[in-house]
């Protein structure tokens, strides 16, 4: 059987994902595989979370790699933050705002939205003038 595989030429991805992969990915993706508790597994894991807390300037031993797309990363950062009931303030300026509005309120949050043209940046003045009207909200 033929592999369709090996016609599919090198292309630059520039989009939001799927992305390049660096030649030095395809080649540790060629090693081993280990198990999720395996002793060189979980030293690998304690390197990568130490390189983490220094690029993301923190201390907390919970920082953690997440394996997954950036909508999973930020699904996990909702569920882990946000209680039913609370009050969640979302930017609206494109899909991913959208996407952050719907996982907020399937939590059982409050969600207040700021919606913006889409793909135009969130406009930091706008939330400061606005961050007297929140505050009096809560």
């Amino acid at each position: 059987m033929k592999n369709l595989l090996e016609n599919i030429d090198e292309i630059l991805l520039m989009g939001p994902g799927p992305s390049c992969v660096p030649p030095q990915v395809y080649t540790a993706l060629s090693r081993n595989t280990l198990g999720h508790l395996d002793p060189c597994f979980l030293n690998i894991m304690d390197e990568l979370k130490e390189m983490l807390r220094r690029i993301m300037n923190t201390g907390n031993n919970l920082t953690i790699p997440i394996s997954g797309t950036g909508s999973a990363g930020m699904e996990t950062c909702f569920v882990n933050l946000v209680e039913p009931g609370d009050r969640v303030l979302v930017m609206i300026n494109g899909v991913f705002g959208m996407r952050m509005q719907d996982v907020a309120a399937r939590l059982g949050a409050h969600v207040d939205a700021l919606e913006f043209a889409w793909g135009t940046p969130v406009m930091p003045d706008m939330l400061r003038l606005l961050s007297g009207v929140f505050s009096e909200l809560l």
